[in-house]
Formats: C-alpha cells, sequence, structure tokens
C-alpha cells in the first residue's frame, strides 16, 4: 500500500485577532506577502510536497479564498487582450489541473481539533497533512524543501510527522515543544517523540524543540479527535489528540532546515515580507537598495 500523502487540512476559519484591524473586512490568509496572499504560499508549498487533494476549513465572510483559487474570466480575458501573457499566467495557473480544492465549513470556533475533525468526511480514513496557513515555512536555497523532505520521511517510515524548530529557551513558553528523550536533532533528522508539553516553563521544557504547525499525521487521529475533550481555552486540541495517539503509537519530530514566519501577528507579517521581497526577483534589487538608505 502506498505511503503517500495527498490530501491536507488547511484551517482558515479563524478571527485573525492578532493582525487587526486588517483583518476586520480581509481573511487573514489573504494578507499578502510580496504579490501572493499567504495561503497561497501555503497551498504552493504543499502541492510541491506532492499534496493534490486540499481541504479548506472554513467560515462564513471567507469567500474571497474560494475565489483567489477559482477563474476569474473577465480579469483573463482581458489580461489576454492586452497581451500581458506572464500576469495572465500568473492568475491563470495559481494551481495545477491536478490539484483540487475542497471547502467545509467549521460552525462554530471550537479549537484546532474541531478544525481538523471537520475535513473528516472528505480525509475519509487515509493519512493527510495538516497545515497551518498563518505560519510560512522558507525552505530558499535548499535542496529540498522541508514539507517535502517531511513527506519523504513518512513515505520511508510510515510514521507520522511533526515539524519541528528550535528556539531560544527563553522563548519555549510560546510554543507546543516535543520530548524525544533528549535525543540530539540537525535539519533534516527524526526521533520518536515521547510527549508533547504545551507552553512549558523555561525551567520545565524537555527541549527547544518547537512545533511549528506542518504535520503528517494517521488517519486514527480524526477518531480519537472525536473523542478528545475541551482542553487549553475550552477548545478541542489536536495536541491532545496527538497526546493520545501517543499512547497506543508513535509520532516523530522531524527538525526543519529553513526558517518559520508566523503571518498572524504583525511583526512575523512584516518579516516574512522583507524577506520574501528579497528573495523575490521582481523586488529583491529595489528593495535591498532601500534597507540600504534606512538610519537604523
Amino acid at each position: 500500500m502506498s505511503r503517500s500523502i495527498t490530501k491536507a487540512v488547511i484551517p482558515v476559519a479563524g478571527l485573525g485577532t492578532r493582525v487587526l484591524p486588517a483583518s476586520k473586512a480581509i481573511p487573514k490568509e489573504m494578507m499578502t506577502v510580496v504579490d501572493k496572499p499567504v495561503i497561497q504560499h501555503v497551498i504552493e508549498e504543499a502541492v510541491a510536497a506532492g499534496i493534490t487533494e486540499i481541504v479548506l476549513v472554513t467560515r462564513s465572510g471567507k469567500a474571497s479564498i474560494e475565489d483567489h483559487f477559482d477563474c476569474h474570466y473577465e480579469l483573463e480575458a482581458e489580461l489576454e487582450r492586452k497581451g500581458k501573457t506572464t500576469i495572465l499566467d500568473s492568475v491563470r495557473n495559481i494551481i495545477p489541473d491536478n490539484v483540487s480544492i475542497t471547502t467545509v465549513r467549521q460552525h462554530r470556533a471550537l479549537g484546532l481539533g474541531h478544525a481538523v475533525l471537520c475535513a473528516s468526511p472528505v480525509i475519509g480514513d487515509e493519512d493527510f497533512a495538516v497545515l497551518l496557513p498563518d505560519m510560512l515555512i522558507n525552505s530558499h536555497g535548499l535542496e529540498t524543501a522541508d514539507l517535502t523532505a517531511m513527506a519523504s520521511a513518512y513515505e520511508q517510515t510510515g510514521i507520522g510527522q511533526i515539524m519541528v524548530e528550535p528556539v531560544p529557551m527563553e522563548h519555549v513558553e510560546r510554543y507546543g515543544v516535543v520530548d524525544c528523550s533528549g535525543v540530539e536533532l540537525s535539519g533534516g533528522d527524526t526521533a520518536d517523540i515521547i510527549r508533547m508539553v504545551e507552553k512549558p516553563p523555561m525551567n520545565e521544557a524537555p527541549s527547544n524543540l518547537t512545533i511549528n504547525g506542518r504535520y503528517i499525521l494517521p488517519s486514527r487521529i480524526m477518531e480519537l479527535l472525536k473523542n478528545t475533550k475541551p482542553g487549553a481555552g475550552g477548545e478541542i486540541q489536536l495536541t491532545d489528540a496527538m497526546a493520545d495517539f501517543l499512547k497506543e503509537g508513535t509520532l516523530q519530530a522531524f527538525h526543519m532546515q529553513g526558517k518559520t514566519y508566523d503571518c498572524g501577528n504583525k511583526a512575523g507579517y512584516l518579516q516574512a515580507n522583507v524577506i520574501y521581497g528579497l528573495q523575490n526577483p521582481e523586488t529583491s534589487a529595489s528593495l535591498k537598495t532601500f534597507i540600504q538608505t534606512l538610519d537604523l
């Protein structure tokens, strides 16, 4: 049986309170990093890793996300008429023809675990990926993008993978942290997880390896989510379901090599625009020149 991951759940039902007022009328996922909405960067990452079925877990007021990935006949006709072929291609070829995007509704904001569970009718009994749209994983300059490498690790082992990134120990209390029994990991390495700790105090953290919003999970997680009780914040937490799975199975930490940018907060969003702007051939030179003129 093939172990390839072809389905991914992307929860986009959040209110985006950390980037208000920008997200009052515009979904936070549609805020642009350089010339693409954040959600497009994430879906392109998934497609590059072999994902062909995207499930967006959405809510009312988010129709612009679906519209972005749909055809816009009038715009395309006008661009074609004016001979603007490069721009036309960027609009027309947002996703390959073999990739489908399905939407399901999360009618109540009951947490990430509940959002993932809302996708279960589409996921069925298959293993699946979860990608958080706030988090951009920048793999620029790497031979293999981090999500692609993590998918390969899953294909080789059949074991669910959770992407992790080291942070300074004084920052671990902001994140979910994995315990790999003290195993030292470098970029591209994996190790079995024995437990996960949510936002531990620095002196109680088992490591500085933090979960950064990319998961490849066994189908069993969906069954566990059905019985997961509300946890932190009174919400159904994906972390709790994964912790329950560790009592009966194995999950591994995959140590990424790139860099995470949290576009769900203003500082992370601005940092992403600078980095991606410097890496974009169209904007790199002028942005670099502008930065050099700043009296910082």
